[in-house]
C-alpha cells in the first residue's frame, strides 16, 4: 500500500520542480499552471491537487529554500574549544550551502519573485526570521561564557554570514559569476573568521 503514496510524492517533487525551471525561464506572471503540469508530465488535474494555486506553489519554493538552509545540523558551542576552530567548522558549514547549486537555483526564483511581489514572501520570511540560526545561538553561547564581546547576537550573525555571501552568494545570484573553487572559499572562511576574533574576541 505504501507505492501510491511514493507515487503521489514523486509527482509533487516533479511539479515543484518544474515550477522553479519555468519561474527561473519565464517568471511567476508569465508561467502557467498548464506549462508547469506539461514539464513535469503529469496533468493539469494532478498539478491543481497538489496545489490549488501558483501562489501555493512558490510558498512551497520558499519552504524548501528554508529547509535546505536549516537542513544541517547545527553545530554546539564548545567551551573548551578555541574559538577559531568552532568559527571555521560553522562557517564551512554555512559556505557548503551557499554554493549548492540547487540551494542557489531555489534562491534566484524566490529573488525574483519578491522583489517582483513582495507581498507574496511576507509571511514565509516572517516564519524564516523567527527561527534562530545555529551560527547566532552559537555566538550568543560564547557571549554568555565571556569569551565574546556582548552585542545583538543576530546582528553579530548578519555581519559575519555577509562576508560569506558577498563573495559566494550575491556574485552567483543576481550576476551569475561561477562558484568559487576550494582555494578561493578557504580564503574567504579564514578571513572572515580572522576579522571577526580580531574585533569580537574577548580571549
Amino acid at each position: 500500500m505504501s507505492s501510491p503514496q511514493r507515487l503521489t510524492d514523486r509527482k509533487r517533487l516533479a511539479i515543484v520542480d518544474a515550477a522553479i525551471a519555468e519561474f527561473r525561464a519565464h517568471g511567476f506572471e508569465a508561467t502557467s499552471m498548464d506549462k508547469i503540469a506539461a514539464t513535469a508530465a503529469v496533468s493539469k488535474r494532478t498539478v491543481y491537487n497538489h496545489f490549488p494555486s501558483k501562489d501555493q506553489l512558490f510558498a512551497e519554493i520558499l519552504a524548501r529554500l528554508w529547509d535546505n538552509s536549516a537542513a544541517q545540523p547545527a553545530l554546539p558551542y564548545d567551551a573548551g574549544a578555541p574559538l577559531r576552530g568552532q568559527l571555521l567548522a560553522l562557517l564551512r558549514q554555512k559556505m557548503a550551502m551557499l554554493t549548492d547549486a540547487n540551494f542557489l537555483d531555489l534562491a534566484r526564483v524566490a529573488i525574483a519573485e519578491t522583489i517582483h511581489s513582495p507581498e507574496r514572501a511576507q509571511e514565509m520570511v516572517a516564519q524564516v526570521s523567527e527561527k534562530g540560526s545555529g551560527l547566532t545561538n552559537w555566538i550568543s553561547a560564547a557571549q554568555q561564557d565571556g569569551r565574546l564581546k556582548p552585542g545583538d547576537p543576530q546582528f553579530i550573525s548578519h555581519l559575519l554570514q555577509g562576508q560569506l555571501k558577498t563573495f559566494a552568494f550575491w556574485p552567483q545570484v543576481t550576476l551569475g559569476q561561477p562558484a568559487l573553487d576550494a582555494a578561493e572559499q578557504h580564503n574567504v572562511i579564514e578571513t572572515a573568521v580572522d576579522m571577526f576574533l580580531a574585533y569580537y574576541a574577548l580571549s
